[in-house]
C-alpha cells in the first residue's frame, strides 16, 4: 500500500467513525495489522475523532489500593489473587481517613477523578460502610469526580454507592468472552456484564475495559471493542498486561509499543465518542511512545497501580504540556 492510499484507508476510517458508522470486523483487523511504517498516518486518523470530541483535553485519574490482596478469585493476570506468589502488600480495606487523605493527594496531582479500588469478588457490607462515608465526605469538601471498583455488586449495594455521591463505578470485562476462562474460573464473563449493566441501572456512569497481552487474537481484539460499544461504557481503561512474577501469566511477553498504538487507534475508531484510558502498563508497553498514545486516548491514570508502580507524575504532565495539550480538572 502506498503512502497516499494508506492516508486515504485511514482517514476514511475516521470519518466512518464520526458518521456512527461501526467499523466492519475487516477494517478492525486492518488497524491492529497495519504496518509499522502507517503508524503516524494511523494515529493522526485517531487524533481527527480524538480532537472532535474532546478537544487537546487530556483526563486525569488516580486509583488508590483500598484493600490489597486477600482476594478468593484465580484472575491469572493478578498479583493480588489466591493463585499468585507475588510477594504483595496484603491489608483489609483502609479506613475513611486515609481513603479521603488519597482523594486529597488526587487533586495535588491534577486529577480530576479519584478512584477506590479493592481487592475482592465484591464487597461486604461493613466494607461498602466504609466507602459510602469516606464518599461522602470527600463529595462534601473537594472538587472530584468519584469511580470505585469494588466487585461485583448487589443491587442495594449499587443504590446506595450512587445515593452517596459516586459518579463512576469500574468493572472490566478483560478479555474476549471465548479467552475468558482461560483467564479466570471463579467468576464469568456475563457476571461482569451484568455488573455494569446493573450500575447502569442506578445511575451510575459504566466504567469497563480491557488488558491487552493475555493471549487474545486480533480477531477477539475487535469482538473486545465491539462488546464495549454495545455496552456503552462511558469510559473505557486499556490496560496492557505487566506481567508479574507469581501470577500465572507471568512468562507472557511484552505487547509491541507500535502494536499497543494500532490498539488504541481500534478503540477510538470503534468507541469513538468515549472516553479511551490508557491505563495500567503503558509505562513498561509504550515505553517512550507513551506521547504518541495521547493521539488516540484522552484520558490517562497518574502515580502508581494496584500493586505495581506508575512513572512520577511530573513526567505525565510534562508529556502533556510537551504535546501542547491541556489537562481537564474535575472530568468524569
Amino acid at each position: 500500500m502506498n503512502t497516499v492510499a494508506a492516508e486515504t484507508d485511514w482517514l476514511a476510517f475516521a470519518q466512518k467513525a464520526l458518521n456512527g458508522e461501526r467499523l466492519t470486523v475487516e477494517e478492525g483487523l486492518a488497524v491492529l495489522g497495519a504496518d509499522n511504517d502507517e503508524v503516524l498516518l494511523l494515529m493522526q486518523a485517531a487524533f481527527k475523532v480524538r480532537k472532535h470530541f474532546y478537544g487537546k483535553k487530556v483526563k486525569l485519574n488516580m486509583i488508590i489500593n483500598a484493600k490489597s490482596g486477600l482476594c478468593p478469585e484465580d484472575c491469572g493476570y493478578c498479583s493480588q489473587s489466591i493463585v499468585s506468589t507475588a510477594p504483595v502488600e496484603k491489608y483489609t480495606l483502609l479506613d475513611k481517613d486515609t481513603l479521603v487523605s488519597g482523594a486529597r493527594e488526587a487533586l495535588a496531582r491534577k486529577a480530576g477523578t479519584y478512584c477506590i479500588v479493592a481487592s475482592g469478588k465484591g464487597p461486604t457490607d461493613k466494607e461498602l460502610d466504609q466507602v459510602v462515608d469516606a464518599v461522602r465526605e470527600i463529595r462534601n469538601t473537594m472538587p472530584l469526580k468519584i469511580c470505585a471498583c469494588l466487585g461485583i455488586l448487589k443491587d442495594d449495594q449499587a443504590e446506595r454507592l450512587a445515593e452517596a455521591g459516586v459518579h463512576r463505578y469500574n468493572h472490566n470485562l478483560n478479555t474476549s468472552k471465548a479467552n475468558y476462562p482461560s483467564i479466570t474460573t471463579t467468576h464469568t464473563y456475563d457476571q461482569r456484564v451484568e455488573t455494569v449493566e446493573k450500575v447502569k441501572t442506578h445511575g451510575m456512569s459504566p466504567c469497563s475495559g480491557v488488558i491487552i497481552g493475555m493471549g487474545e487474537t486480533d480477531q477477539e481484539m475487535v469482538e473486545m471493542a465491539y462488546a464495549l460499544r454495545e455496552l456503552d461504557a462511558d469510559s473505557i481503561p486499556i490496560n496492557f498486561l505487566n506481567a508479574i512474577p507469581g501470577t500465572p501469566l507471568e512468562r507472557a511477553g511484552r505487547t509491541p509499543a507500535m502494536k499497543a498504538l494500532k490498539v488504541l487507534a481500534l478503540f477510538r475508531f470503534i468507541c469513538p465518542s468515549k472516553e479511551i484510558r490508557v491505563a495500567g502498563g503503558r509505562e513498561v508497553n509504550l515505553r517512550t511512545l507513551q506521547p504518541l498514545s495521547l493521539y488516540a486516548a484522552n484520558s490517562l491514570f497518574v502515580g502508581d497501580y494496584l500493586t505495581t508502580a506508575g512513572q512520577d507524575v511530573t513526567a505525565d504532565h510534562q508529556i502533556i504540556e510537551d504535546l501542547g495539550f491541556e489537562i481537564e480538572l474535575n472530568a468524569l
